[in-house]
């Protein structure tokens, strides 16, 4: 399964960004499918990931009223609508699936990188 993410940018604080993660070779419904970010000097955190079946999305608090994530399985894709945006959400984002949210991911896209600046 190869995933590639897309829709990052340059966004000014207090605006929006909508992430798209679309899978080539494979089914993303069949997986749990996480976001993950890595802001410049700081360690790999997952801040969203929405569960295979349920479609339940457990969101990071850091996020948690900010962000939505969604699921299209016509378009193969999951979505990541980032509102509210603060510099600290400045990162590189990238999505990653897995048979469980908890579980091991095995498969990353690229990252996409946000900037959240005046």
């Amino acid at each position: 399964v190869q995933l590639q993410a897309s829709g990052g940018g340059l966004v000014q604080p207090g605006g929006s960004l909508k992430l798209s993660c679309t899978a080539s070779g494979g089914t993303l419904e069949y997986y749990a499918v996480g976001w993950f970010r890595q802001a410049p000097g700081k360690g790999r955190e997952k801040i969203a990931c929405i569960d295979r079946g349920t479609n339940n999305v457990d969101y990071e608090d850091s996020v948690k009223g900010r962000f939505i994530m969604s699921r299209d399985g016509a378009a193969n894709s999951v979505y990541l609508e980032m509102n509210a945006l603060k510099p600290e959400d400045t990162a590189v984002y990238r999505c990653a699936i897995a048979f469980f949210c908890s579980g091991s991911y095995g498969y990353w896209g690229q990252g996409t990188l946000v900037t959240v600046s005046s």
